[in-house]
């Protein structure tokens, strides 16, 4: 039978050094060991991300509502929230209890892709 067997998100950044250092240093992300000219393969736990250098392109915060690329599942959202905040996340909301069972907080990324984070409640 086939079966996906792993994932990367691939997003379009405009400034390679700026986001892999986002991840990196804020995120927490250990870059990869594979080498792609224009790229950065990263991974934290068990979420992995590709990021490529689209010098020129509009950056995702300027798509507005359009702006999403994934919700992570965690254990610990107050703590990991803390973690974020201390090394300056650019956070959008603060942990809170939401209607759909579980506790978020929103934050982004220096090209304004918006990441939701949430633990069961």
């Amino acid at each position: 039978m086939a079966q996906i067997v792993n994932s990367r998100c691939v997003l379009a950044v405009c400034d390679l050094a700026v986001s892999t250092r986002y991840y990196v240093d804020v995120l927490g992300f250990q870059v990869d060991p594979v080498n792609a000219p224009g790229w950065s393969f990263l991974s934290r736990d068990c979420f992995r991300v590709m990021l490529g250098e689209c010098v020129g392109e509009r950056p995702a915060g300027e798509l507005g509502n359009h702006s999403w690329y994934v919700h992570w599942l965690v254990k610990g959202v107050d703590e990991l929230y803390q973690e974020f905040v201390a090394k300056g996340a650019l956070v959008s909301s603060v942990p809170m209890n939401k209607p759909w069972g579980l506790r978020e907080f929103g934050l982004s990324t220096p090209d304004g892709h918006r990441i939701v984070c949430g633990e069961e409640l």
